[in-house]
């Protein structure tokens, strides 16, 4: 029997205000307090994807071509990504991850990973519980990638 509307809407906005704040209190933990939540997006991007062109990345970031080679500009003067020739098209350039801008993204994903399981612990969560949390992320997951 498909949900109520009204179970619908309870759910989507409990789910919503527990998402938003427990991103916030993710946000907070970063490798370099220096980087928008915007560049560690797009560095994060181009380490689980490898190199892209600033328009793949405008499209996957949702945002314009124009705003991405802005961030882009900032990221090359960090020297956090670097800008490439395509081997097969030399008119179009790729952007790619530096090892400094891997090194941002994988000390970033550790501290985070280490917050929420510390405030995990702190909790005392059964195992049950955890895995209604892992089941519950999977749907999560499902809902943010449709």
């Amino acid at each position: 029997m498909p949900a109520s509307d009204e179970s619908l809407h309870t759910t989507a906005t409990d789910l919503r205000m527990a998402t938003f704040r427990l991103a916030r209190r993710l946000r907070r933990e970063r490798a370099d307090d220096h980087i928008s939540d915007a560049h560690f997006a797009v560095l994060a991007s181009l380490k689980m994807n490898g190199a892209l062109t600033i328009g793949a990345l405008a499209q996957r970031e949702r945002v314009t071509a124009p705003t991405m080679s802005s961030t882009v500009a900032a990221l090359v003067e960090d020297g956090y990504v670097t800008r490439v020739q395509d081997a097969d098209d030399r008119r179009r350039v790729q952007v790619e991850i530096t090892d400094a801008g891997t090194a941002v993204v994988t000390e970033t994903v550790r501290k985070r990973d280490a917050a929420l399981s510390d405030a995990l612990s702190e909790l005392d969560f059964t195992e049950t519980e955890l895995r209604t949390l892992r089941d519950a992320s999977a749907l999560m997951r499902k809902v943010a990638e449709r």
